[in-house]
């Protein structure tokens, strides 16, 4: 069992950075890959990244490739997002998921936090 909370989402302007972050429960968080996902408001969630067991590869939407950047601190059983150059088509709530890297679908998702960017 995984449990975990996402933080570092906020109010930003446009071409504002944020950076998230996700703080896993369980000595078992290194084997398991970590995602991000988004929501907007009336739309489907989507992915945006997803980080490997052990960091070294990362994957992303190509929304946001070249801006935002996934990584993991296994140590610290935390997940990062760092976010550059917002828009406000990045507006969403932001969740964070968890799943073992043979497993397409992800099994366990935080609460969320939410980004809003500005104009």
């Amino acid at each position: 069992q995984v449990q975990l909370v996402e933080s570092g989402g906020g109010l930003v302007q446009a071409g504002g950075s944020l950076r998230l972050s996700c703080a896993a429960s369980g000595r078992t968080f290194s084997s398991y890959a970590m995602g991000w996902f988004r929501q907007a408001p009336g739309k489907e969630r989507e992915f945006v990244a997803a980080i490997s067991w052990r960091g070294g590869s990362t994957y992303y939407a190509d929304s946001v490739k070249g801006r935002f950047t996934g990584s993991r601190d296994n140590a610290k059983n935390t997940v990062y997002l760092q976010m550059n150059s917002l828009k406000p088509e990045d507006t969403a709530v932001y969740y964070c998921a968890a799943k073992v890297p043979s497993r397409h679908e992800y099994d366990y998702w935080g609460q969320g936090t939410q980004v809003t960017v500005s104009s």
